[in-house]
């Protein structure tokens, strides 16, 4: 018998105004991003949060896009998000923008002025600042706070209009200038700026600050549980004495919960650094594959299903806390694990012949595509005298604790034959550029084949020299080399970049990777698994490396360690 379902902080949240607020059929929930960056992995935890609750109480969600500065917000950003939501696999009940109910929010600003709980304030923004106070100096009431309600008026229509610069005025609600909380001390609601909109154009010259149009657009769209992360805490306070505020209410209002917000080792999930990673050229853009962007862990190779196991597995609480990188590393290879193809390239090649191979004989061997899923199949590779190895998987001298190839030892080559090195080719710098071996005819192996009998410890992976074909191949690692680059407040972030976390590379591959196209993802056995990038083209396949085979990384923390 299973037990009883393990219900988080918001679920419990939820049940209880079952019982005694809301119907079941009143639940709404929302996902409500800023088009001014793409998404990143801090995201998936929100979509998924807000999702996993439609489906799991069969309530519509709504993405809401809060468009409200149009300085840095336009369509780019808009068709990036749906992009990457609908990759996740979600699907939205409403598209709504924030801009969409402009001219209510507008209505209910005048409702404010006319009921004296907003004024026109004439400063300039420094001068508000400085009279906003601290958290141990209460604030200081501005010289218009009590400007009369026909003038207040006036100057706010006339802002509307266009008639008074950037800068002149602002709107300001009128609450309490001693408040605790910093966000009660008369925060401004609207302000001017002419600045084209994506969606609304010139219609607009004063534009709504978030956090008036952020539970006023919640109320509108009747979402009943408005779930932030814990920097919104000190504004929820704020949230609900706006909805207290509008004119009669003609149902519930929303509820502002508050959760962690998803914190990574190595990374940054600030959109405000993200976009200076971009602008500064420190990444080639928002796609960049060692970006922590959705758009950028895709291009890697990154499967949805690993984020969604990744965020869920990090789980839903109210405290802040770090999760390892290597944890995403993990649910990758294990979704990947199931679905790449294995196929074999050489990332560092050197010439192998085989002396008692047959000059002009060529066959094929028989390999399988995914032991984890044999539906997969299995296809033929090219075999004959002459093959590419891995420089690193031939060592001249012998070791006992090297189980790959040298002088007088043996090992299997990946779904061929065993063979044995016997002497080498060096150039004038001392370079090795041929190995030579003999074979056994006797110890074939590979699906289909009758397995050889014969034992050997070491297997390592080759091509074709004749019958490869050539390949570039970006190989990614950490962006940073220290688990927490944003946190260290004498140093800028950029300053913890990790210089090798993307070398380029030509390699070679089998051929049955030259129809490979964007978006394949393939594991080259023996050395991890690898996505074709957006850029490929027909004269030269890209790929991307996606993740090792195992995590090698907890090892490079300690080498990282003095660097912090």
């Amino acid at each position: 018998m299973k037990g009883k379902e393990q219900l988080n902080f918001i679920e419990q949240i939820i049940e209880n105004d079952l019982k005694n607020e809301h119907n079941k059929d009143e639940l709404c929930f929302r996902f409500p991003p800023e088009p001014n960056g793409f998404l990143h992995i801090g995201h998936v935890k929100a979509i998924s949060l807000n999702f996993s609750l439609g489906k799991k109480y069969n309530a519509p969600v709504n993405l809401r896009f809060d468009d409200t500065n149009p300085v840095k917000e336009n369509y780019e950003y808009v068709s990036a998000i749906k992009k990457d939501i609908l990759w996740l696999g979600y699907k939205w009940k409403n598209e709504c923008f924030a801009s969409d109910y402009f001219e209510k929010l507008y209505e209910w600003a005048l409702g404010l002025i006319k009921n004296s709980k907003a004024y026109i304030d004439s400063q300039d923004s420094n001068k508000i600042a400085q009279q906003k106070g601290t958290t141990t100096l209460a604030g200081t009431n501005s010289p218009y706070r009590n400007r009369p309600i026909k003038e207040n008026l006036k100057i706010f229509q006339e802002m509307k209009e266009g008639k008074h610069p950037e800068g002149s005025h602002v709107l300001r609600a009128k609450i309490d200038m001693n408040s605790p909380n910093l966000l009660m001390r008369d925060p401004v609601l609207y302000r001017v700026l002419f600045k084209e909109h994506h969606r609304t154009k010139k219609t607009w010259c004063i534009y709504p600050l978030y956090d008036w149009a952020h539970g006023e657009s919640d109320y509108i769209e009747k979402i009943t549980h408005s779930l932030c992360t814990l920097e919104f805490k000190p504004h929820r306070e704020l949230y609900n004495w706006f909805l207290n505020e509008l004119p009669a209410l003609k149902h519930k209002k929303p509820k502002q919960i508050e959760f962690a917000r998803l914190n990574m080792s190595f990374t940054v999930t600030s959109k405000r650094k993200l976009s200076e990673l971009v602008k500064e050229n420190h990444v080639s853009g928002w796609d960049d594959p060692r970006m922590p962007t959705i758009s950028g862990l895709r291009r890697r190779g990154y499967p949805p299903e690993a984020l969604i196991n990744f965020v869920k597995k990090a789980g839903i609480s109210k405290r802040e806390n770090t999760i390892d990188f290597s944890l995403l590393e993990f649910y990758v290879r294990e979704a990947l694990n199931k679905t790449a193809p294995r196929v074999m390239a050489v990332l560092n090649p050197v010439k192998l012949i085989i002396t008692n191979y047959p000059t002009n004989k060529e066959e094929y061997l028989e390999a399988e595509n995914n032991p984890e899923n044999k539906s997969q199949g299995i296809r033929k590779i090219r075999f004959s005298k002459s093959i590419l190895i891995e420089k690193e998987d031939f060592q001249e001298a012998f070791s006992e604790k090297f189980f790959r190839l040298s002088i007088g030892k043996e090992v299997r080559l990946k779904n061929a034959y065993i063979i044995k090195a016997n002497s080498l080719k060096k150039d004038k710098s001392g370079s090795i550029t041929e190995i030579y071996c003999s074979y056994d005819p006797q110890s074939k192996s590979g699906s289909g084949t009758v397995q050889s009998k014969r034992k050997v410890k070491g297997t390592i992976h080759w091509v074709s020299e004749k019958y490869c074909f050539d390949i570039e191949v970006n190989l990614y690692d950490r962006l940073f080399n220290t688990e927490a680059p944003d946190r260290n407040k004498d140093r800028v972030f950029t300053q913890f970049i990790n210089k090798e976390s993307f070398v380029k590379i030509n390699a070679k591959a089998e051929e049955s990777l030259v129809s490979a196209k964007e978006g394949d993802i393939f594991q080259f056995q023996r050395i991890g698994y690898f996505a074709v990038d957006k850029e490929s083209r027909k004269e030269k396949i890209i790929f991307n490396k996606t993740v090792g085979l195992r995590d090698n990384w907890t090892k490079k923390k300690k080498e990282f360690k003095k660097l912090r």
